[in-house]
């Protein structure tokens, strides 16, 4: 037994035995250090209740007690203070409402036997005083620990205890168990109010991550959970480089096995699909199968590379990113810029270059194509949070208001991070919009420029924002601030572009994992914080050491995946059936299947018929991958064509927010139905020129047909039985043709096409 006391106003004793700290004695409660954080435990700080903008039943308390000054004041001298009683504690509104004594919108919080209670009544009944009133000063919490910080269990044992433990400015440290909120990642896997991890009898989860939040500060905890078989025997596929090497560390550790490499045809087409967008056609699909080189995936791996189709695709991926549509860009900006961002993919340019051009653009918006980045971001706020999400990985925009619930930054971090695009302004040279209500919708060239003053106010002190790097290690650029003549974006787009921005690098390679994995290592890919760590801390690490080996390009980074044993395995479950997809994704045991997207999807349905959808504004034979705009590159205004109709109902990003969440992967039944019966398939299935209409005009046999049609559409001949029972369809339908469309229609609506295996 262990005891620890601290001084002033937080002299409260604790008793620290197995079951956690407990209250014996004490004078008077902390309200900074205690009464904060049993407000922010009990729920009632959460944005949900008291903590939201606007409060709740005439009580604003600061979002999870960010503003300790503030709170005290509401509580005792504003609107709160009819909620307390000194005279009689017990009588508190403060007290009886969470206890439900009274109605409380909010149910109960805590009961009366709780430190909760204890600490919420002692403090109202000395008076309810202010730290530091007593003359020895304000003891500020310095540092939350989370011990054990990675917790490994084995068989039976299914539980973890976490202590978190708070460090404070008066140089004593005290268990906040009982004080502390703790949260699991998973839903599977419990953790109780004091901090006591459980797997319980869910099978397949092996691990989570708890977040321990104390006052202003939050730590991760990541707790493994593995079956202990002692005769465990780990198979896996030869390792091919470090990326193998990462994963697979981690699925021995966790006692789970891989899935096996895919098939060559399963190969083929998902390397199309991830590379080019496009399933590959059955003369492709034909060349590869019959290689007899050894090596004939790499072979591929790099011819795909370096194709046209691959430029397409990621230009498609860029374009969304930095809001490439027609309403704040117009035609004009819609071409030169997409023809911009595809010139830097087509020569693998290094990301950290392409990102330190478009922050550093400026110039007509017609002949400095970078420039409409900032065309389409018109205040300050967006332009910040916009960059940070998409070439940092971190969402500030919580931190606009208050500061971050869930990340370190403040207000102070947003602001002088914003003040770096205060001075960006707009020569409007003409603007030919049809609604003049419309203020964000331009149609005419226009002159980006920075300013010579202008600043953001931090609106928490009033003043003129400074200037900060996120998460940079010299934060305050003081010189920077107030200089008259400095260019601020050729300052932000130097740091930014700089071999050594280690965020640059971890969210951008962190990026490309995603886009040929389906999930990243950080994931959401846009969000990286203390408490939303990797999933496998050590293939991230390789992931940016070989970005950043490889010049920060794409090509080398993908390549490098892609000849990986992991990107190549099969998405049947085999040895790791025991782990559920939602568990086998972040672990990367197997390639979990997922629907194509729009682009993909109306493209494939093109391939497979030997026709091409109709798109606004575009001439006969355009891909959806190669569209510039969001509306096939015709005018916002002119009537839309079945295939820009078919790309918004399957998820196609409107390109309205600089966020990789924009594009919908959700099924839907309007899509459904779509397949089924709508209008892009029934025409498609109908026209003269296609697969259908070539085999009745030439009188094949429905077999060559069906073996055709099964190569074009899953790259594999089709099974003896699938192919007996189309032909004896077909030759069931008075009408051949309608047989035969009866097929495709079949194929086009079965899982094995509409989903990358």
């Amino acid at each position: 037994m262990s005891m620890f006391t601290t001084t002033g106003l937080l002299t409260v004793v604790w008793l620290y035995a197995a079951a956690g700290a407990v209250v014996v004695a004490g004078e008077v409660p902390s309200f900074r250090n205690e009464v904060m954080a049993v407000l922010s435990r009990a729920g009632c700080s959460l944005g949900t209740c008291h903590g939201n903008q606007n409060g709740k039943g005439g009580l604003r308390l600061s979002l999870r007690g960010q503003d300790p000054d503030l709170d005290y004041v509401t509580l005792t001298r504003s609107l709160g203070a009819r909620r307390v009683n000194v005279q009689q504690p017990e009588e508190s509104l403060l007290l009886r409402k969470p206890l439900m004594q009274v109605p409380h919108e909010g149910g109960r919080r805590f009961g009366v036997e709780s430190l909760e209670y204890r600490v919420l009544r002692d403090w109202i009944a000395a008076g309810m005083p202010r730290d530091g009133s007593s003359g020895l000063g304000v003891v500020r919490l310095e540092r939350l620990l989370v011990e054990p910080s990675v917790a490994t269990l084995v068989g039976e044992q299914r539980t973890q205890r976490l202590t978190a433990t708070a460090e404070f400015s008066d140089g004593t440290r005290r268990v906040v168990n009982d004080l502390a909120v703790f949260e699991s990642s998973h839903a599977g896997v419990g953790v109780s109010a004091a901090g006591e991890v459980d797997f319980g009898e869910v099978m397949g989860v092996r691990q989570t991550t708890v977040t321990v939040r104390y006052l202003d500060q939050q730590q991760v905890s990541r707790v493994e959970y593995l079956r202990g078989v002692a005769d465990f025997r780990f198979e896996a596929p030869a390792a091919v480089n470090a990326i193998d090497e990462a994963v697979f560390a981690q699925l021995r550790r966790l006692q789970v096995n891989p899935a096996k490499l895919c098939s060559d045809e399963v190969f083929v087409r998902r390397l199309y699909l991830d590379l080019t967008g496009l399933l590959p056609t059955r003369q492709q699909t034909a060349a590869f199968l019959g290689s007899p080189a050894v090596d004939r995936r790499a072979r591929l791996i790099d011819e795909l590379l370096e194709s046209e189709e691959f430029v397409d695709f990621q230009t498609l991926r860029w374009a969304d990113l930095l809001r490439v549509e027609d309403k704040t860009l117009d035609a004009k900006g819609v071409a030169v810029f997409h023809r911009w961002i595809r010139d830097g993919v087509s020569a693998d340019r290094p990301l950290n270059e392409f990102a330190a051009s478009v922050i550093g653009a400026r110039g007509s918006t017609y002949t400095e194509p970078a420039a409409n980045f900032y065309r389409a971001l018109r205040t300050p706020e967006e332009r910040s949070e916009s960059a940070a999400q998409v070439f940092l990985g971190v969402r500030l925009q919580c931190a606009r208001c208050h500061n971050h619930p869930f990340d370190r930054w403040t207000q102070d971090d947003y602001y002088g991070w914003t003040n770096f695009f205060a001075r960006v302004d707009y020569k409007v040279l003409e603007n030919r919009r049809r609604d003049i209500n419309d203020k964000h919708e331009f149609d005419g060239e226009q002159v980006v420029f920075m300013k010579a003053h202008g600043d953001v106010r931090n609106p928490r002190t009033g003043e003129r924002a400074g200037l900060r790097f996120p998460g940079a290690a010299d934060q305050q650029l003081s010189a920077l601030a107030g200089g008259e003549g400095v260019d601020r974006l050729l300052v932000l787009s130097g740091w930014l572009g700089s071999a050594s921005n280690e965020r640059f690098a971890a969210t951008q390679a962190n990026r490309i994992w995603q886009q040929l994995m389906g999930q990243g290592v950080v994931d959401p890919i846009d969000d990286f914080r203390g408490t939303n760590p990797p999933s496998n801390p050590e293939l991230l690490e390789v992931l940016v050491r070989e970005f950043r080996a490889g010049g920060m390009r794409v090509q080398p980074l993908m390549r490098l995946i892609l000849n990986s044993a992991v990107w190549q395995l099969s998405s049947e479950s085999g040895a790791a059936a025991e782990v559920s997809d939602a568990d086998a994704a972040p672990l990367f045991a197997r390639a979990i299947p997922r629907r194509l997207t729009a682009e993909q999807l109306l493209d494939g349905i093109g391939v497979v018929l030997g026709v091409s959808p109709r798109f606004g504004g575009q001439p006969a034979g355009v891909r959806a991958v190669q569209l510039a705009g969001v509306r096939g590159g015709g005018h916002r205004y002119s009537r839309p064509e079945s295939g820009d109709r078919f790309l918004s109902l399957f998820g196609k990003p409107g390109r309205i927010q600089t966020c990789e969440c924009e594009r919908l992967g959700e099924t839907t039944l309007a899509q459904t139905m779509e397949m089924v019966s709508g209008v892009v398939v029934s025409e498609l299935l109908g026209r003269a020129d296609n697969c259908i209409s070539e085999s009745v005009r030439s009188g094949e046999s429905t077999e060559v047909f069906v073996e055709s049609l099964w190569w074009r559409a899953l790259c594999r001949p089709p099974a003896a039985a699938e192919l007996q029972a189309m032909v004896r369809h077909v030759a069931g339908q008075p009408d051949r043709r309608r047989g035969l469309e009866d097929v495709v229609w079949a194929v086009l609506n079965s899982n094995e096409f509409l989903l990358r295996q």
